[in-house]
């Protein structure tokens, strides 16, 4: 990823729009910025959200609250809590999220 023409800002994520976008089960809320070539994203996933869709896109996501699962399209799953993270390429792996408990997320894109 090469970051250019960007000035130097800063975001107070409560003053950004929500958006909500329906799983196949519960719902993720973004709060999302758009920088050049570069989506960056609050995001906050109701407890029982599960994904309606495979997703290609890459993403370096970094977990700030609760548990967030990732399954990998080939059968592999992953647990995200609080302090950690995961990165992907663009149409490297398909992947989607679930969640019992919730979860907020912090992702560049």
């Amino acid at each position: 990823m090469k970051m250019t023409d960007i000035p130097f800002g800063n975001t107070d994520w409560s003053e950004i729009e929500v958006t909500e976008h329906k799983g196949e089960t519960g719902a993720a809320y973004w709060r999302t910025r758009q920088f050049g070539d570069i989506r960056v994203r609050m995001m906050e996933y109701s407890p029982g959200y599960l994904a309606d869709h495979w997703c290609v896109k890459g993403h370096i996501l970094f977990c700030l609250e609760g548990e967030l699962h990732t399954e990998l399209e080939d059968g592999r799953t992953f647990v995200l809590t609080p302090g950690m993270s995961y990165q992907v390429a663009d149409n490297a792996e398909p992947h989607r999220s679930s969640t019992t408990v919730g979860a907020k997320l912090f992702v560049v894109d």
